[in-house]
């Protein structure tokens, strides 16, 4: 008995894999069905595209945030968002935003990744907009040595 549950343990850590990649696989093929749908491509309006931070510590961590409205008639979906580099973790509105509304895509950035001096990151965004899809948001700011 012993023997027939050690054997099934690999089974089911590969079932569950499975499930979750052809999850995450179905997901992604949704997202580049939105983005090729230009016939409900809708307009976006960056209340903030560039922000600065200010001058941090070195060593702490620092939250941005980025504003944007849908400015159209169709739901405006982002797609794909992308840090620059590994020592900024984004996070965005993943649920559709009506016309009319705000969502938010945001960088927590972990300035230990960094270096003392003057800091220039990136956020790459895609979204079903017209007439551009793709966006580059950039936040700045000084780290100083403790």
């Amino acid at each position: 008995m012993k023997v027939r549950s050690f054997l099934m343990l690999p089974v089911l850590a590969l079932a569950i894999v499975a499930c979750k990649s052809n999850g995450s696989s179905r997901a992604a093929a949704e997202l580049e069905k939105v983005q090729a749908d230009t016939a409900n491509y809708t307009t976006i309006q960056w209340l903030d595209s560039t922000v600065n931070f200010g001058t941090v510590n070195f060593g702490e961590q620092v939250k941005v945030t980025f504003r944007f409205k849908n400015t159209g008639t169709k739901p405006l979906i982002l797609s794909n968002v992308v840090a620059g580099c590994g020592c900024t973790v984004p996070d965005f509105t993943k649920s559709p935003v009506a016309p009319g509304e705000q969502g938010v895509v945001t960088g927590a950035f972990d300035s230990n990744k960094s270096h003392p001096g003057s800091v220039r990151k990136n956020i790459r965004v895609t979204a079903n907009t017209k007439p551009q899809q793709q966006f580059e948001l950039v936040f700045t700011g000084e780290l100083k040595e403790k």
